[in-house]
């Protein structure tokens, strides 16, 4: 006999009591019926919903072969590494309370200093009683950008945006833990808030603390007829040592550096827009600030966002700014809509189960970054703003809801910074194909 509450506690016996009554025919409980679902990963619940346990995860393959920026001497180098291998645990307990425990074994979304190990993506506990408010609490990434709200299953490029590269401390964890306060409205309201403090310490032992909002307005949410509108902001302090200032991005090629798994090496070249000081009273304040817009009719869908970030000085060196944006239209050729849950986007799930859904898309990135601290010319950077650019054209195929191939098409270029005396290039091109399956 099974009882209630251990569906909760011990989904991992109950897998098993399951599979062992299968063969008599007949599971029987004390409480709620359970239903067992194998469909995308394994879940038992009871069918009241007061306790459900989930086993999931992705893997993301990815090849890329890449030259001109994106390499040190301006010549072909390739990458072959796993991008993401997440195990993802999460459920129910006693109606009002969710949990979700995620893994990462490739090493490569952690920093440097989780390369040789995997890490924790989200570990993390939310209260749904005071509904529809949502208190969570633990490791997870802060809220900011319709892009990042958007699951790396399901978002469109292979990468996101430059824009998250040049300010990607607004919605990473860097290994801390948070509070947050979210809730919607009618599906057509959403609004988050939340204070993360994170493993960067100042010189009393202080850990640096983060503060994140996203508001977001859809008046239109169904799938394949989407209007959305939202606004972002977050702020964080920068008075520590060591705080990393130099404005960096891959450009949408992270086969050019990667944490975990083959990368380009020596040759890879991330580029890099700012001189990196490092002293702890260098700096005061990092803000960010974010608007997004989205569009969708039918299997068309357009989206976009603009960013600013403000790294405020606290000496006599310049304030250091990045601002730009993407535009991103995707189009699905079998007809499919992208599914819209309320603040991001989520699959696209093929009709037609021979041929799966096909998509196109185009994707272009521009960002300035202003830092007036170069008052010199040198072999690799030039005095004043440096413009970045990225087109993105790429094909997605939804074999399946579990499994999706991608390839993709990347062009870069950077006025005002170049890779090397040597190269001398300013612009580069890259491809990269990825296999994905999610289950």
């Amino acid at each position: 006999m099974i009882r209630k509450h251990f569906a909760g506690f011990a989904a991992s016996a109950l897998a098993l009591a399951v599979s062992a009554q299968a063969f008599a025919g007949t599971v029987t409980t004390d409480g709620a019926d359970i239903v067992v679902k194998t469909k995308g990963g394994l879940e038992v619940a009871t069918t009241d919903k007061a306790f459900a346990f989930k086993i999931g995860g992705r893997v993301q393959a990815d090849y890329s072969t890449f030259d001109g920026l994106y390499t040190v001497n301006g010549d072909n180098a390739d990458a072959a590494y796993f991008r993401r291998a997440f195990l993802e645990v999460g459920g129910t307990m006693f109606t009002d309370w969710k949990y979700q425990i995620n893994y990462d074994l490739s090493h490569n979304s952690g920093g440097s200093d989780k390369a040789s190990d995997g890490y924790f993506d989200e570990a993390s506990l939310a209260y749904t009683g005071f509904g529809p408010l949502v208190i969570k609490v633990g490791r997870f990434d802060p809220d900011f950008g319709l892009e990042k709200a958007t699951s790396s299953k399901w978002v469109t490029a292979p990468e996101r945006n430059i824009g998250y590269d040049l300010m990607e401390w607004v919605n990473s964890h860097d290994g801390g833990l948070g509070v947050q306060l979210s809730g919607s409205v009618a599906d057509s309201v959403y609004g988050s808030a939340g204070i993360t403090a994170k493993d960067a310490n100042d010189s009393d032992g202080d850990s640096t603390k983060q503060f994140n909002a996203r508001v977001v307005f859809a008046p239109l949410h169904a799938d394949g007829n989407v209007l959305h509108f939202g606004a972002n902001f977050a702020r964080r302090d920068a008075d520590v040592a060591s705080y990393e200032s130099r404005f960096r991005t891959r450009m949408g090629m992270r086969g050019v550096s990667t944490d975990g798994g083959n990368s380009a090496g020596d040759n890879g070249n991330r580029v890099s827009v700012g001189s990196n000081f490092t002293a702890e009273n260098a700096w005061d304040n990092d803000t960010a600030w974010g608007l997004e817009a989205a569009w969708a009719m039918g299997p068309f869908s357009l989206q976009g966002e603009y960013m600013t970030r403000k790294l405020k000085a606290d000496t006599a060196i310049a304030d250091r700014e990045a601002k730009g944006g993407y535009l991103q239209a995707a189009y699905t050729i079998t007809g499919e809509p992208r599914i819209y849950k309320l603040g991001k986007f989520d699959a696209i799930k093929p009709a037609n189960k021979q041929i799966g859904a096909w998509e196109v898309f185009y994707r272009y990135d521009d960002f300035t970054v202003e830092d007036d601290n170069v008052t010199v010319a040198t072999a690799t950077r030039a005095v004043g703003d440096v413009d970045l650019k990225t087109h993105n054209l790429g094909v997605n195929w939804y074999a399946n809801e579990a499994v999706r191939i991608s390839a993709t098409y990347v062009k870069a270029k950077a006025d005002g910074v170049i890779n090397s005396a040597a190269a001398g290039d300013d612009s580069g091109d890259g491809f990269v194909v990825r296999a994905q399956y999610a289950f």
